[in-house]
């Protein structure tokens, strides 16, 4: 279904742009300044949004709801306030004036409704009508003008860029006809791949649910096909093993919690030390790439309540990340907030089973029953301390985690990264297919002929 092999033009020019490299001899290079002109958004935020009314577009939904075009809206805000916003027009192009990374700042996607709709603060405008706009949308979120529009843009924590300094872009602008076929060729090709990629998403999110089944039956009911049961006393837990035991989990593990306080960050220094948060699991890790520090004495403080060693296991109380965990192999001294500490002992069988129990369902279960604090969610160390839990012997509970990391987790997790690579892959192709049809590099549709 996918393309591989492309004809190109016969003839090409330097296009004096660095990022452009050749074009094709007929195409020309033009500066965005020379056919359009750049407005602003504005008038509402996203606490003025309603249920129904006029269609709105907000500059962080640009981020993570649309690519490359927009047909319909899926925002609202009222009659009265969308008469004081700035309304845009089919064959607009809208950019994002500001966002978290220099790398995607300035995303674009054309506008191609009919409806009236008003774009919000930080949604830049960019109005032409000499060109096709989805053509010109696939250029602007190529990697080079990207790199461009990170040329002029600034700031840090919250990164920002301005109509008049993404006018002095220069793109490549092939005639009408060719735009128009380019963008077709894409709209088709690039289906394609992204069925392909949604595809092998759902087969990830599948080899997951398998993952959590087979943990949770392991967890639950153990190796043995033949073991006796009894009732677990708990509606949804069901039966487990006759001969284990359903306690809370603090009475077979020391449970703790970090500091709910913020202690005062300071810069990193040798008397500076990691304060661990919610926000910092990722995967089976800890990201300490970017985390804050605190001095030396809130540290020592803190570590009197919950001071981390190796074999703990550690997980998030608080957030979107909550009941994510980690556990601790390679000692590091640091602080933890909003975090619960499981302390092992040094056991990693048990360190490991705690995690596969944390995995198999059982967990997420109870977070949705004791779960508190609105959207955000947060649980107690009393809620922590009272999970159920299950005594297993200590043969079996080995047995039950060898079978998991041998039988389950390395096999499935196998599988999902040959998934992951392949949709790279795709997504990689996606992003060079792209560039070079808009940039003349392959001759696509009536003019490959």
């Amino acid at each position: 279904m996918i393309t591989t092999k492309l004809p190109t033009y016969d003839k090409y020019k330097p296009s004096r742009v660095e990022w452009l490299g050749d074009i094709p001899e007929h195409w020309e290079v033009k500066r965005l300044a020379s056919f359009g002109k750049f407005s602003k958004g504005g008038g509402f935020s996203k606490s003025d949004l309603t249920q129904s009314g006029v269609s709105a577009i907000l500059y962080g939904d640009i981020y993570t709801k649309y690519n490359i075009f927009i047909k319909n809206s899926i925002r609202f805000i009222s009659v009265d306030i969308a008469r004081k916003s700035k309304e845009i027009q089919k064959g607009n192009l809208l950019l994002t004036g500001s966002g978290e990374t220099i790398e995607d700042i300035g995303k674009c996607v054309v506008f191609l409704s009919n409806e009236k709709t008003v774009a919000g603060g930080d949604v830049i405008i960019f109005e032409q009508y000499q060109n096709n706009s989805l053509f010109l949308s696939y250029v602007l979120n190529t990697e080079g003008v990207k790199y461009e529009k990170a040329k002029c843009s600034k700031g840090e924590i919250i990164v920002h860029t301005y109509g008049s300094k993404l006018k002095d872009i220069y793109v490549p602008i092939p005639p009408l006809s060719e735009q128009t076929a380019i963008s077709q060729f894409l709209d088709h090709k690039t289906a394609l791949i992204d069925q392909a990629i949604d595809i092998k998403q759902k087969q990830i999110e599948l080899l997951k649910e398998r993952r959590q089944i087979l943990i949770h039956q392991a967890v639950t009911r153990g190796l043995n096909p033949e073991v006796k049961m009894k009732d677990s006393g708990v509606e949804w837990i069901g039966e487990v093993p006759k001969h284990w035991e359903v306690v809370p989990i603090r009475r077979l593990v020391d449970v703790r919690d970090g500091t709910h306080d913020t202690p005062l960050y300071v810069e990193d220094s040798i008397d500076a030390f990691p304060l661990v948060t919610s926000k910092d699991f990722e995967g089976d890790l800890i990201n300490f790439e970017n985390i804050k520090k605190i001095s030396k004495r809130d540290h020592i403080n803190i570590s009197k309540r919950s001071g981390v060693k190796q074999g703990d296991v550690l997980m998030s109380m608080i957030g979107g990340n909550i009941g994510k965990s980690v556990i601790i192999d390679d000692y590091d001294d640091f602080s933890v907030k909003n975090v619960a500490l499981f302390r092992t002992f040094g056991d990693l069988s048990l360190a490991k089973f705690l995690r596969f129990y944390f995995e198999s369902g059982l967990l997420q279960k109870q977070i949705e029953l004791k779960s508190r604090g609105g959207a955000q969610g947060f649980l107690s160390l009393g809620d922590i301390r009272n999970l159920i839990f299950f005594k297993v012997p200590i043969v079996e509970r080995n047995k039950i985690v060898e079978h998991l990391e041998m039988n389950v987790t390395g096999k499935i997790a196998t599988a999902i990264t040959l998934k992951q690579q392949e949709i790279a892959k795709l997504q990689e192709y996606k992003a060079t297919l792209i560039n070079s049809a808009v940039t003349g590099k392959i001759k696509v549709g009536s003019h490959a002929q």
